[in-house]
């Protein structure tokens, strides 16, 4: 169990949208300690429903780690300002990827923030790395 905050960045992608689709995951201390890299190819997908499949798997993964303390970094300004509250989720499947969110945020203290594709460079790589190896 990871008892500080940490850091996780997460990059949703489709060549094509839709088209072949992967989420990318990088979960990091405040220092910059890499405690887990993942990716998760996701078939013919859109751009959205890789960026919220991105944060969900980050989630699953914070629970598996048992981490209860994060801040989220994502390039994707729709999908951070619907999981705020900010926007309304309209279309049926993103409101099935939310509500899963919003089911795994429970016992997490959590932030999510809007970054520049530049800070978020690892995150893209993950998701990337993940298409090159299944397209």
């Amino acid at each position: 169990m990871v008892n500080s905050k940490i850091e996780v960045f997460c990059d949703g992608g489709s060549r094509g949208n839709p088209g072949p689709s992967a989420a990318g995951v990088v979960i990091k201390t405040t220092e910059g300690k890499i405690l887990g890299e993942y990716c998760e190819y996701l078939g013919i997908k859109t751009n959205n429903y890789a960026e919220y499949w991105a944060v969900i798997l980050a989630l699953q993964k914070l629970h598996e780690m048992e981490i209860q303390k994060a801040d989220f970094y994502l390039d994707s300004m729709l999908v951070v300002q619907q999981l705020c509250g900010v926007y309304k989720v309209k279309h049926p499947d993103m409101k099935l990827l939310f509500d899963k969110v919003q089911a795994l945020i429970e016992g997490i203290d959590l932030s999510f923030t809007h970054v520049l594709r530049a800070k978020n460079t690892e995150a893209d790589a993950m998701v990337n790395q993940c298409l090159d190896a299944n397209v």
